[in-house]
């Protein structure tokens, strides 16, 4: 294996502290012995120095051990597990910068406690085997947790598409179409657009786009898409030129996580998209009319969403950015499920939660997702409809989410539809609040008797609903009855005990 320089130093940094710390040597007393300064040696334990071989020999002799053992790369089974995470794409890609430490922070714990710390990594290092992590899992998590870390709103994104939107004399307009934004792309970025169902590479129609970096550059749309899809793609490739994003992916889903600058950029060339295609200020208005209403209407709903060029899955999301920043609702989550019709398996394509609620997530290998969920519900419903020759293009609906275990309570708004470029295959996206005294001061038509109460959890395996309370159970309750058993071992086993010191004290 060949380390990188940075690396090198690190290991050295480790060695010799352990070493240090094993001959019970303050660096006080190794400097003096070695003839070098204190800040000199604290800054090779650090990592942040490679000393020249003469001094590295003054530090082995100080330290009683062959310079070889001192500058080789083997290292100690405490700190086996580091020399794989050091050259990890995991730790070479993963954004330490935007949560404010640096991958020196995780090596200070090895310094640090080395036997604890080893044992953490080799940990974290199996179960990334064990459940086939990969670096983009790690990534695409990364995001997520910045994405909550700033409510999922990005001001500085927001005042370039108002500089954008200003420039092109947009201001106030609810609805942009496709062709306007190919003619600004064409004009602005010398590029061709070209519109192909990439009929002699069939594997390629899953894309909705392909940018080609040629001179001059090209892009590829998909001329399956819908005009409000199109739109967006146009959107995304002028979010990365006004926003000035460099390192960029060539197709519109991921192949391949190379970097989490990609992931980055993809995020805020999309973001850009969505709040150029949904206006701000015109959506937050006819949010506050349709909050102020008693009653859910869902005709409303729909036709709001019909006021953007945008896809009911954009429209939602957009929500996501909005509310939270606006209206003080920062317990949201937003999760995408996609479904073959009438197949059993649901799938989760996209979710962010910024709730302390347990959500749908991707978790649980063989576990199966409450029918229950909204999401799930409305799927199921669309493929029986199909299947009958009567579906509507789209379903929208309201739902009270009741947890069954801790009370808590949802309020999810849900589309389910046909995916445009996968046959046979629905998706379904839900927006939820939680419940708390905020929603209900802001959102009016909380208590609507019309919208649906439903008991939920969050996976039948975790439920302890039975099959005559819940017809819709879809896998046995194994993960809850082994907790209940395991509660009730605990409690019997302090029974047990309480008695026993009771007995002794009589």
């Amino acid at each position: 294996m060949t380390y990188s320089a940075d690396n090198l130093r690190l290991i050295l940094g480790l060695k010799l502290k352990q070493f240090r710390q094993k001959k019970g040597l303050s660096l006080k007393e190794l400097a003096a012995a070695a003839g070098l300064s204190i800040s000199f040696l604290s800054e090779i334990e650090k990592g942040k120095k490679y000393p020249k071989p003469e001094k590295l020999m003054s530090i082995a002799g100080a330290l009683d051990v062959a310079f070889d053992d001192l500058v080789s790369l083997k290292v100690d089974k405490d700190l086996d597990p580091l020399t794989s995470l050091l050259e990890s794409p995991f730790l070479k890609e993963f954004p330490f910068d935007i949560f404010g430490i640096t991958a020196r922070d995780l090596m200070d714990l090895v310094t640090t406690t080395p036997n604890k710390a080893g044992a953490f990594l080799r940990t974290f290092l199996e179960l990334g085997q064990t459940y086939d992590m990969r670096v983009e899992h790690f990534l695409l998590a990364a995001l997520r947790s910045y994405q909550k870390m700033n409510q999922n709103y990005f001001g500085e994104i927001e005042r370039a598409v108002d500089r954008f939107v200003t420039q092109r004399g947009w201001v106030g307009r609810q609805s942009i179409e496709f062709e306007e934004l190919r003619e600004i792309f064409s004009d602005l970025m010398g590029s061709s657009v070209e519109e192909s169902g990439f009929e002699r590479f069939p594997a390629l129609k899953v894309f909705r786009s392909i940018w080609l970096n040629s001179d001059p550059p090209r892009l590829v749309i998909n001329q399956n898409l819908l005009p409000s899809q199109k739109a967006f793609i146009l959107g995304r490739e002028l979010g990365y030129e006004f926003l000035g994003l460099k390192e960029r992916t060539s197709t519109s889903s991921w192949i391949k996580v190379e970097s989490f600058e990609q992931v980055l950029n993809n995020f805020r060339a999309s973001y850009f998209a969505g709040a150029l295609l949904i206006n701000r200020s015109l959506l937050q208005e006819e949010l506050r009319g349709f909050f102020r209403r008693k009653r859910w209407d869902t005709d409303l709903f729909v036709k709001m969403m019909s006021n953007y060029n945008a896809t009911p899955e954009m429209f939602l999301y957009r929500l996501s950015q909005i509310i939270p920043k606006f209206f003080g609702l920062n317990e949201i989550y937003y999760v995408r499920f996609s479904n073959k019709a009438g197949s059993e398996r649901f799938r989760i394509t996209k979710e962010l939660n910024m709730s302390r609620v347990v959500v749908p997530h991707g978790i649980g290998l063989n576990e199966h997702y409450c029918r229950r969920w909204q999401g799930i519900r409305l799927l199921l419903e669309l493929a029986e409809k199909q299947q009958q020759g009567s579906a509507s293009p789209q379903i929208v609906s309201a739902q009270r989410s009741h947890f069954v275990d801790g009370g808590v309570e949802l309020f999810d708004i849900t589309l389910a539809r046909p995916l445009a470029l996968t046959e046979g295959t629905n998706s379904s996206i839900s927006l939820g609040f939680a419940m708390n005294d905020d929603f209900k001061s802001v959102v009016k038509f909380w208590q609507d008797p019309a919208v649906a109460k439903m008991d939920v959890n969050e996976t039948c395996e975790r439920c302890g609903l039975s099959s005559s309370a819940c017809s819709e159970r879809a896998g046995a309750a194994d993960l809850y009855d082994r907790k209940h058993t395991q509660l009730v071992l605990e409690n019997t086993l302090q029974d047990f005990l309480h008695e026993a010191e009771a007995g002794e004290a009589g």
